[in-house]
């Protein structure tokens, strides 16, 4: 009889298990939400795509869209080239990056004959590259079917004066030279062995 008591006296002492009732989510989560949800439909709605650039990061649409092409004939901003085409692998600064991609800053591939780099750009280079007394062991990609004439004189000019170079620009007419001239070539140029003799 006593360990009858002292077991109904435990069950009493426990609390009941806990149960959802009807109700398993909160009635003020239950509000909250879809009000959210629409506060954020109609906002989505009623903003427009041309709010203040000073609430973001300064970039407007018309920035987003970039600049329309150039007509032919016109200028090519050897810059926006660069930023395009080369800047991936030889970096902002021209620097490249070490072991892997080589520095355009100082290199005499690109501050050296115009021809030189042209065909360099027109053609690409696979093998050893030797540029500033490191050796490069990698692969440039030919830009002759993707880069006008025009383009690659833009990007070579840019890169010819900038990054601390001090070498003349390259016109189109040269590089419509050079391209005449390699019209055969299918394969990249072979590094340092066969540059050497465009030096």
């Amino acid at each position: 009889m006593a360990d009858e008591l002292d077991s109904l006296e435990a069950q009493q002492r426990e609390n009941p298990d806990p149960h959802e009732k009807n109700r398993p989510v909160p009635l003020v989560v239950l509000v909250v939400v879809p009000l959210l949800l629409l506060w954020a439909v109609g906002y989505i709605l009623v903003s427009q795509r041309n709010d203040d650039p000073a609430l973001g990061d300064m970039r407007t649409l018309a920035t987003l869209e970039g600049k329309p092409a150039a007509a032919p004939g016109a200028a090519v901003d050897g810059a926006q080239v660069y930023a395009a085409q080369c800047v991936a692998c030889h970096q902002a600064t021209g620097a490249g990056l070490p072991g892997v991609f080589p520095p355009l800053a100082g290199a005499d591939w690109v501050t050296g004959k115009e021809a030189l780099a042209a065909n360099i750009v027109l053609h690409g280079i696979t093998g050893k590259l030797t540029v500033g007394g490191k050796e490069y062991n990698g692969q440039m990609p030919p830009f002759k079917d993707k880069l006008s004439d025009a383009e690659i004189a833009a990007v070579l000019s840019h890169v010819r004066t900038s990054f601390g170079n001090s070498a003349g620009p390259v016109t189109a007419d040269a590089v419509k030279a050079v391209r005449e001239a390699g019209k055969e070539r299918k394969e990249p140029w072979s590094g340092d062995s066969e540059l050497a003799s465009l030096k």
